[in-house]
């Protein structure tokens, strides 16, 4: 065990996996500094952590843990009711009646629709061989036009994916991505913004719940309303509504977060490589293996969510006291050469089966199945219509977000 460090100092924000790195080789548990500046405990390993995820000791409920520890985000009751804040018997409950909407089979019924909405967005960028913003200028040769990939096609796609399956209208999707942006990495010069989000949120959820309510459709919210309201037909459980609307919440925050930080750190991952790239591009196939790489290499997580040990646990050579906060770094796993050797080097012909981007055991990623679809057609759709997509400027000066947990690009600026 290391002693205290404060990780923001060391230099997670700006070079993770260096920190995570060193952490990593030095000992199997750190106490460390959270990221509320409270008290944590932080493990690193393959083993450790995988073990971590899965151990029923490890509660996700902040109801046992001690006071003055990390707990996460500060949500009101409505929406703090979520899976992430559960165990079983609620979480199965819970999980039981969402988890038929998230199968890999209902998933794929998406993929038309995804592919659709991706072609709508690089239409929008002038993509085979439309007018872009050089041609506009009589330019003869070089690239067609430029762009922040992010903010015109990674956080737009998934947003438009979930809102769609959701029932969200259309009027409030740039609404949600901004609140949602605020509570992934708070700015501290603005202490009131997320307490502004989070508002904005509760009266965002409680409308449209009513309004879902007095006009259903064929959507998942109005699904889950009809549970909350009448049961299911295999008779489980109701949700409360506060569990509703919580998971209505989670179900929108999550299926927006992870899938636009993946979709920007895979395309980085691929012209940071053009090796890699040439390979994709020659052999398109190699697609659904390839995300497994783009998770493993650079995840839409540092951490998984806090966990509190409902009695004195033991992890690595280290005794965790009950109740005191445990964070379990994805990232430095994945980055583990105990169980990925020359785990730094990103290759797609790597078996990155096993990674823990999406986490393990019962609370691995309900969302999974639609993360890796959207990533995958997205570069697809990237691949086959942008043949010469390059980054625009020194690599150096991309912005990331300041988040300890998060692990995602404020923007990637692009020629093509």
């Amino acid at each position: 065990m290391s002693t205290d460090q404060d990780l923001v100092t060391d230099g997670l924000l700006t070079h993770p996996y260096a920190v995570y790195d060193r952490l990593r080789d030095t000992a199997p548990v750190h106490r460390i500094t959270g990221p509320d500046g409270s008290p944590a405990w932080l493990v690193t390993r393959y083993d450790d952590v995988r073990k971590g995820l899965a151990d029923p000791l490890l509660s996700l409920d902040k109801r046992h843990a001690l006071p003055g520890g990390y707990k996460g985000f500060t949500l009101p009751p409505a929406l703090d009711a979520n899976l992430l804040n559960m165990d079983p018997p609620d979480h199965t409950r819970i999980r039981r009646l969402v988890g038929r909407a998230f199968t890999t089979r209902r998933v794929e019924q998406l993929r038309v629709p995804i592919r659709q909405t991706a072609d709508r967005l690089l239409d929008a960028l002038g993509a085979d061989g439309a007018l872009g913003a050089d041609d506009a200028l009589g330019a003869d040769d070089g690239p067609h036009g430029s762009t922040d990939l992010i903010t015109a096609y990674a956080a737009p796609l998934p947003v438009t994916v979930i809102c769609d399956l959701l029932g969200v209208p259309h009027q409030h999707r740039r609404d949600f991505r901004t609140w949602t942006d605020v509570l992934v990495a708070p700015d501290p010069a603005r202490p009131q913004a997320a307490k502004e989000a989070v508002v904005a949120m509760l009266g965002f959820f409680t409308q449209l719940l009513a309004d879902k309510r007095k006009e259903p459709a064929d959507d998942l919210l109005s699904d889950l309303i009809a549970v909350r309201d009448e049961g299911d037909s295999a008779g489980n459980g109701r949700l409360t509504e506060d569990e509703l609307m919580s998971l209505a919440f989670l179900i929108l925050f999550a299926g927006y977060e992870n899938t636009v930080q993946l979709i920007g750190t895979a395309v980085l991952a691929l012209l940071q490589h053009p090796d890699q790239l040439a390979a994709l591009r020659a052999d398109p196939t190699l697609l659904p293996t390839a995300v497994e790489e783009f998770m493993r290499y650079d995840g839409p997580a540092l951490l998984a969510i806090r966990r509190f040990p409902l009695q004195d646990v033991t992890i690595g050579d280290v005794t965790v006291p009950a109740g005191e906060t445990v964070l379990l770094s994805l990232a430095a796993a994945n980055r583990d050469p105990r169980r990925f050797p020359d785990a730094d080097r990103f290759d797609l012909g790597r078996d990155a089966t096993g990674h823990l981007a999406l986490g393990h055991g019962i609370h691995y990623c309900l969302g999974a199945p639609l993360a890796r679809l959207e990533t995958e057609i997205a570069l697809a759709a990237l691949l086959e219509r942008l043949p010469d997509l390059k980054l625009d400027g020194d690599p150096g000066d991309l912005r990331w977000r300041p988040s300890l947990r998060a692990r995602g690009l404020l923007t990637l600026p692009v020629t093509y």
